[in-house]
């Protein structure tokens, strides 16, 4: 009885104790969902992305606008405006 005591309270200690036992499950579990939320966020930017390549690879108009937006390019029909607004007035 005593040798089955012994042999109980080794494996508890190993479970709760040791670098291997519970501490580190539980550890892992938080690494895990702390991972799970990365990739989830990462699928989400990378379908963001892909639809933005879809977008430029479709059609002229993303293409044109992001031309516009991003290098300040013009069309040689059009006319820039730039309009700056007073410092004061924001405030």
């Amino acid at each position: 009885m005593l040798i089955l005591t012994v042999l109980l309270l080794l494996l508890q200690y190993r479970l709760w104790f040791s670098h291997d036992g519970l501490p580190a499950m539980l550890q892992m579990h938080r690494v895990v969902e702390l991972q799970r939320q990365e990739n989830t966020a990462l699928q989400q930017r990378n379908q963001v992305l892909a639809a933005e390549v879809q977008d430029l690879k479709g059609g002229l108009e993303a293409l044109e606008e992001r031309a516009r937006n991003e290098l300040g390019m013009i069309k040689s029909d059009e006319t820039f405006f730039q309009v700056i607004e007073d410092a004061s007035s924001e405030q």
